[in-house]
C-alpha cells in the first residue's frame, strides 16, 4: 500500500501490528512508545521527512486515550501530577517543532540527535536499576546479619488507588500502598518544560524523559506515573499535531504536515496495545518494565549511532 504524504509502501497490516507490540509494553511504563515508532518508521520505512514527527504525534492521539481511561478507571491517575506536565510540557513542545523544522531537516542530524536522546534515557534507566539491585542486596546482607525478617508487598496485593491528600501551587503530597510522598510542583514544571521543547523535536511528546526523571529523582512509584505521562503526551502531542499542520503552509519544499492515514494505522494498533498495556502494568514487576525499555532504547540509539558514523 502506497502513503503520498510520506512516500511509504508498506503492507497496511504491519503498522498496527508493529505498535500494538511496542505500545503493550512502553505504557506499562507510562510511555507511549512513540520514541521507538520513530525509528521505525525512519529505519525500515525510510520515513525521514520532518513530517515524520508529526505523524507520530498524530499516533499518540489516537493510541493513548484507551490506556489513560484505563488508569483512571483503576485510581491510579494522579491529577496534581498530570496538569503539571500538561503544563510544562505544552509550550516546550511548540518550540521544540520549530526547533525540528528550522535546524535540523537533514536525516542525518536528526538520527544523531535522536541517539544522544535515546543513549541519555537508557543509560539513566541502567544506572537507576543498578543502583536500586546494590541497595537491595545491602538491604537482605543486613537482614540476615540481624535476623529480621520483612514483609514484601506487591502491587497486586496492595490497595493501587491513589489518594492525594493535600494539592497546592507550591507542592502536592499523595499516599499510595502505604507510603505518603510529598513532590515540589516547580522542579516537576522546570523539568517538563525542557523536555517538552526534545520531545517536540522528536516528535514523541516527551513522556519517555519524563517518566524515569519521575522514578529516578521524584522517587515516585511507576505504578502512580502512567496515567500521568500518557495524558501529558496526549495533550501536548494534540498542540504538536496542530503547530505542525498551521506552519505546514509556510515550507512548501518540505513535508511537515502528518501522514494521516499512516499515523491512523499505527493509532489503531496502539490503540489496543495501550488499553491491554495499561490493564497488565499491575501485574508485572516494576524492575522488569525498566529493564526492558532500556535494553530496547539503547540498541536503537547504538543503531543510529552506527548509521551516523558509517
Amino acid at each position: 500500500m502506497y502513503f503520498p504524504l510520506s512516500g511509504v509502501t508498506v503492507d497496511p497490516w504491519l503498522p498496527p501490528l508493529v505498535s500494538f507490540c511496542i505500545s503493550f509494553f512502553t505504557s506499562m511504563g507510562g510511555i507511549s512508545g512513540a520514541f521507538l515508532l520513530l525509528p521505525f518508521q525512519m529505519s525500515f520505512l525510510h520515513y525521514t521527512h520532518p513530517s515524520v514527527s508529526s505523524t507520530n504525534q498524530f499516533y499518540n492521539i489516537v493510541a493513548i486515550p484507551p490506556g489513560v481511561y484505563r488508569y483512571w478507571r483503576e485510581g491510579r491517575m494522579l491529577w496534581p501530577l498530570t496538569w503539571t506536565v500538561v503544563l510544562g510540557t505544552l509550550p516546550g513542545v511548540l518550540i521544540g517543532a520549530l526547533v525540528r523544522v528550522g535546524g535540523l531537516r537533514d536525516p542525518k542530524n536528526f538520527k544523531l540527535f535522536a541517539a544522544l536522546v535515546l543513549l541519555y534515557i537508557g543509560g539513566k534507566l541502567v544506572i537507576d536499576q543498578l543502583k536500586k539491585k546494590t541497595g537491595q542486596t545491602l538491604r537482605s546482607e543486613q537482614r540476615f546479619q540481624t535476623g529480621k525478617t520483612t514483609t514484601v508487598t506487591s502491587a497486586t496485593q496492595a490497595d493501587c488507588t491513589v489518594q492525594v491528600t493535600q494539592s497546592n501551587l507550591r507542592r502536592f503530597q499523595f499516599s499510595f500502598q502505604g507510603e505518603h510522598f510529598d513532590v515540589n510542583r516547580a522542579g516537576v514544571f522546570l523539568l517538563c518544560f525542557v523536555v517538552g521543547i526534545v520531545g517536540g523535536i522528536y516528535g514523541i511528546g516527551g513522556g519517555a524523559i519524563i517518566a524515569p526523571f519521575l522514578v529516578s529523582f521524584c522517587k515516585l512509584p511507576i505504578y502512580t506515573i502512567g496515567g500521568a505521562t500518557l495524558m501529558g503526551t496526549l495533550v501536548t502531542s494534540v498542540a504538536g499535531v496542530g503547530f505542525y499542520t498551521a506552519i505546514a503552509p509556510f515550507y512548501p519544499e518540505l513535508a511537515v504536515a502528518p501522514d494521516w492515514l499512516l499515523g491512523l494505522l499505527f493509532g489503531l494498533g496502539g490503540m489496543l496495545g495501550m488499553y491491554c498495556g495499561a490493564r497488565c502494568q499491575k501485574y508485572v514487576p516494576a524492575k522488569l518494565i525498566k529493564w526492558f525499555l532500556a535494553v530496547v532504547i539503547l540498541l536503537t540509539a547504538g543503531r543510529y549511532l552506527m548509521e551516523f558514523f558509517s
